[in-house]
Parts: structure tokens; sequence; C-alpha cells
């Protein structure tokens, strides 16, 4: 006999599935600050190894489990109905050949009252063989009958339940068994997934009867929904479980290296006593006791160093003190000689010059070695007081004009801000701008020099521009090293000791400020000094643009622009 496919699935209760979801939007919906929970979320993504690989396995174990749950439930959903239409199909099947067989042995006159007794008889043998007691029969033929009985509906299956197509292939096939998956009432009046067989039983002396079988499913839907709601509620422990066995792993592992982690902060931070806490003999107490080796090794090497740069430095300072008793009078011999310089002759006047010439620059290196010497001892004092940066920049620029004139160099001075005063040390702050405008003078090719203060609500500051030869990159990055020059086989015209900028970027960082340069070749360099309105403030941006723009217009030697 011919089984077609239920035209509609069985109804059934809620699944786990949607009572998740629900769940989990009453939850979204009932946090207040969800922008506070996505960033505390990226945080702990960002900052938390154990969070963030507890979170993939969790997810990818939800992933898997719904899968297997989905799955599992769609087998078990088809396999109950297979079974139970299968189970209908022959138990209506049974009936109809039992009642069949029933009405083939009787004789009944062909009279209105014994025909119909006899499909009552029929439809209690069919109900005792079938299992239901919902069935209902309506003539095949619809031609008047003064003899045949009447159609017979059941209370709980009106014949609106029973579709056109489904009667016209009951009809259409006295051998054919048809059925279709059918939305039935319980005594409740509540809707409950059912299933409707239909089959010809012929009445003799009448014609054929479409018979049709109810079936009630709703504990198929019922074991259903228990198997389902088990299944959920299984996976959602196995989920749990996974993302506690996962956390534990991790909290292992994970525990260790953020003590390394934490160690490492510390040494950097120069507590070179810290030390990682050595438990057990497996590849993380390897990994404790390697680092524990690294950092005694460093510990021991640091020492070394500071105890080498410790005699460096008193060896320095011990000398250079050591130097100016002697430097001293040599300097005043010098002096002297150099003054009677006139009364000598050609050579020996050359001679007294150069001497004279000589001992100020050993002087001045002596002075900046001493300096130097300061810095790394970490003893260098600011003498504070408030001062303009404009100000003292316009003092600086008039006392270096005799030399700029003597190089054929304008210096240009534009203050569109900085006279607000700001604490600052004014000797060490002269000694930074001397040093930026006489490089400025010696390597700006005669071309005009800019000085530009300006200041902002956070910091002042100062740029020293010159049009000349400029530096490469490379150059660039080192021209704060002690003694370091771009070109050695040029020779300074104005002195130097090749200390100047070192010392000028340490008193810029003694103020908690910053010296910056700029410079590319043929462009000329930009070099400038920013210092904090209000000391041990980080400076984030300087009120003078440290990079020219592109359409910066270049003056020539004459002073014109071209």
């Amino acid at each position: 006999m011919p089984v077609n496919p239920p035209s509609a699935p069985v109804g059934a209760a809620e699944t786990g599935a949607t009572r998740i979801v629900e769940t989990a939007s009453t939850v979204v919906a009932s946090v207040r600050r969800p922008r506070v929970w996505g960033a505390t979320i990226r945080r702990l993504w960002r900052g938390s190894l154990q969070f963030r690989t507890t979170t993939v396995a969790v997810a990818a174990t939800v992933v898997a489990i719904t899968i297997a749950c989905v799955w599992m439930a769609a087998q078990i959903q088809t396999d109950l109905f297979e079974s139970r239409s299968k189970e209908a199909l022959e138990d209506a099947s049974r009936a109809i050949t039992a009642a069949q067989s029933e009405l083939d042995a009787e004789q009944v006159d062909l009279e209105r009252s014994a025909l119909q007794g006899l499909m009552s008889r029929a439809k209690q043998t069919m109900i005792e063989q079938s299992g239901t007691s919902t069935i209902a029969w309506f003539r095949v033929d619809n031609t008047p009958s003064q003899i045949a009985p009447q159609n017979q509906a059941a209370r709980d299956l009106p014949p609106e339940l029973i579709s056109n197509g489904l009667r016209e292939r009951v009809n259409s096939s006295a051998a054919g068994q048809w059925w279709q998956s059918v939305e039935l009432r319980d005594a409740n009046g509540d809707a409950v997934p059912g299933l409707v067989v239909g089959q010809q039983l012929v009445l003799p002396g009448v014609g054929g009867y479409g018979v049709y079988f109810g079936y009630d499913l709703s504990e198929s839907a019922q074991t259903l929904t228990f198997v389902q709601r088990t299944l959920w509620i299984a996976g959602i422990v196995l989920v749990l479980i996974m993302g506690l066995v996962t956390w534990l792993v991790l909290r292992s592992v994970t525990e260790p290296i953020v003590e390394v982690a934490e160690t490492t902060q510390r040494l950097a931070a120069g507590d070179m006593k810290a030390r990682i806490e050595v438990r057990g003999d497996d590849e993380l107490a390897v990994l404790g006791s390697s680092f524990n080796q690294m950092a005694d090794s460093i510990e021991r090497q640091i020492a070394e160093l500071a105890e080498l740069s410790l005699v460096q430095q008193r060896f320095v300072s011990d000398v250079s003190h050591e130097l100016r008793t002697p430097l001293t009078t040599i300097r005043l011999a010098a002096d002297v000689l150099n003054d009677a310089r006139s009364e000598f002759g050609p050579l020996e006047s050359r001679s007294a010059e150069l001497m004279h010439t000589q001992v100020v620059r050993f002087e001045e290196l002596l002075t900046d070695l001493l300096e130097i010497s300061r810095y790394d001892a970490g003893s260098a004092q600011l003498a504070t007081e408030a001062r303009s940066l404009a100000q003292l920049t316009e003092e600086v620029v008039e006392s270096m004009r005799p030399l700029a004139e003597q190089h054929g160099t304008e210096l240009r001075v534009v203050t569109p801000g900085g006279f607000t005063p700001v604490d600052m040390d004014p000797r060490r702050i002269r000694r930074i701008l001397r040093n930026l405008i006489g490089n400025a003078i010696e390597h700006g090719e005669g071309r005009p020099i800019v000085i530009t203060v300006d200041s902002d609500e956070d910091a002042v500051a100062v740029g020293v521009r010159d049009y000349g030869m400029g530096m490469s990159p490379d150059d660039s990055q080192r021209v704060f090293d002690r003694f370091w020059r771009a070109d050695p086989s040029r020779q300074r015209t104005i002195g130097g000791t090749g200390l100047g900028l070192s010392i000028a970027l340490g008193d810029a960082k003694l103020h908690g400020g910053a010296l910056e340069v700029w410079s590319a070749l043929g462009r000329g360099t930009n070099f400038v000094l920013t210092l904090p309105r209000t000391p041990g403030v980080e400076l984030l941006s300087s009120p003078v643009p440290l990079e020219p723009r592109d359409d910066e217009v270049v003056p020539d030697v004459a002073g014109e622009e071209s």
C-alpha cells in the first residue's frame, strides 16, 4: 500500500534552543550600560590569554553541541513520527480488513435499518482493531440512495479537517491507503498534532465508503519535547563543564606566565632582587629556574657596569677638578702673552695667539666635561625662576648678532607666543639657545636664520631654523651624540667642543621638556626646544612644528625670497 510523506511537520512544544535564545535576549536587554560591558570584554580579550582561550573553547563547544543536539533532535523527531505513522497505518489497514471481512460474511436484506446496523457493527470492529475511536466515513458515490447509511463524522474529526486532496485519492482507489498530517483538538480544545488515515470500505449492495481514522500524536510530541529538553540541558551542562575545565587548566598554565610577566616588569622598573618562585620539576619550573639564572646574571652585569660607570664618572670629575688649578694658571699666563704679542716677533706673536685660543677651548672643554659628569652622576640641579621664553630668546639673539654679522647671516625672531612666564633655569636655557643659534650660524651658509617662539595651554617652545646644507636621516639620529660631527673634514669656524648638543639635550630633559631635530639635505635644519608649563606633565605635542611645510619659501643669501 502506498504511503505518502507528511505534508506538514508534527506540532511540538517549544524547544530548548528557543528558550535559550529568549533567555539571552532578556539578559542583553537587562544590561543598562552595554558600552561599558563591550569595552570590558574588549579589554579582557586583548589583555587576558586565559579569557580569550576559554571564550574560544566555549564558543567552539557551543557550536559543536548545538549542531549535535539539533541533528539528534531532528533524527529523533523523524524516527518517532515514522514509527508512529507506520503503526497507525498498520492498525488502520488491519481494521479495514477485519471490517470488510465482517461485511462480506453477513447476509443482510437490502433495507436501510439492516444496513445501518451492519455499519454500526463494522465501526465497532474498526474501533477495536485500529486503536482509535476517532472514525468518520463518507459515501464515495454521491448519487441519492434510499437504503445507503448516512455519512458519519467524528467529534474530533470534523469534515473540514479532511482535505479535498485526501478525499479524492481515497475515493479514486478502492485498494489504496492514504494519510495526512493534521491538527486535532483534545478534550480541552487544545491543538495537538495528529494523523488522518483514509481507506475505502465497500458495503454490499450500496458501494464504497471512504473511512478516515484520526490518530492523536500528542504522546509522541511529549516524548520528543522531553528528549529535546534533556538534550539541551545536557548540552548546557557540557558547555559549563567544558568552560570550567578549560578555565582551570589554563589557570594552572597562565599563572606562572603571569608571574613571569610581573617579575619582568619589576626587573624593568629597577627591582633587581625580583625572582620567580620555583615549584616542582616540570617545564614551568625549568622556565622559572632559567629566568632566575638570567636575572642573576643581569644583576651581576648591571652591578659591574654601574661600578665601572661610577669609577669613570669619578675619574672624569676628579681629573677635571685637578686640571682647573693648573689650567687657571696657564690661562692667566696665556692671557698675559696674548696681550703682549704685539711686542713679539711674527712667529712668537702667532704662537702666543694660538696658545691663547687653544687654552680657551681647553677651558670650555673642561667645563663641558664637568657638566657631562654631573649628568652622568645624576647630580645636575635646576635653579628655576619664572621667566618669559620669548624675552629670554630675544636677549640671547641680541647677544649673538655680532657673531651672525661676522658670518653675513641675518637673525629673524618671530614671537607669536611665549610671553607668559614659565618656571625654568635661565642659565641652562640660554646655553641651549646659544648652542642652537651658534650651530645654525656655522652651518647656515649665510642664509637667514628664523627663530620662532610660540606657546599653547600645555607648553612653550622655541625653534631655530636654518636653510643651510642640512643632514641625512642617519646623521640626524646621531646629532646629539658626544663628540660626533656630521662632516669631520669640515673645520669649525666658531669653536665648540663637540659636547654642546649633548649638554643641550640633557638640559631640556632636566626641565622635563624635549629637544628634537628635523633636517634634510639641501633644505636645512630645524631644532625645536619644548618646555612644559607645569613640571611633570607629559608633552604630547609642541606649539612650534618640527617639520616645515612642503610649500615653505626658502630665502636666499641676500634675504630675499626665491
